[in-house]
């Protein structure tokens, strides 16, 4: 699909192309709302400011669409297809990787209460395990700021993907 297909679709059409993006009504209505875009930068940068910041029970919806960093998404869902081809960057992981991204994702999951969630596209796997040390040292606040971030650079990054 491209944009002009994108800006005439009806609203309830757009918004289904919206939800895999990111599942939060509020960002889905307003970049509904906006258009239509002049080009694709004006779609993201909608994308972008019409999320942020997102509501902490935002993030706990949206998360629930996202699998561990290092692990297949299930099913056969737009958001699974998604977090497939996002992760498909890292490579096939070894098995030092493998079980360090493990030990990692279990570690903040006991710390934080929630998987680990990082834009992975475009970034190696070494980058990836250095982002979840670092973030392991976050306030929860800042954490939950992070995540929402990592939710909004996603969504961006499916939505170009989706509108090129």
């Amino acid at each position: 699909m491209d944009l002009s297909e994108f800006n005439r679709l009806p609203a309830d059409a757009a918004r289904d192309v919206l939800r895999p993006c990111l599942d939060v009504d509020r960002w889905i209505d307003a970049v509904v709302a906006a258009r239509p875009f002049p080009d694709l930068d004006s779609a993201l940068a909608s994308a972008r400011e019409d999320a942020a910041p997102l509501r902490t029970d935002e993030i706990d919806s949206a998360m629930s669409h996202h699998p561990r960093i290092g692990e297949k998404a299930e099913g056969d869902s737009a958001e699974a297809a998604h977090s497939t081809r996002e992760q498909a960057g890292l490579g096939a992981l070894g098995d030092d990787v493998q079980a360090r991204l493990a030990a990692g994702n279990a570690a903040y999951e006991e710390r934080f209460d929630r998987v680990f969630l990082i834009r992975a596209a475009g970034r190696s796997p070494e980058e990836v395990l250095s982002e979840l040390e670092r973030r392991m040292d976050n306030s929860d606040a800042d954490e939950t700021a992070e995540v929402g971030e990592q939710l909004i650079q996603i969504a961006a990054l499916r939505l170009e993907g989706i509108l090129s």
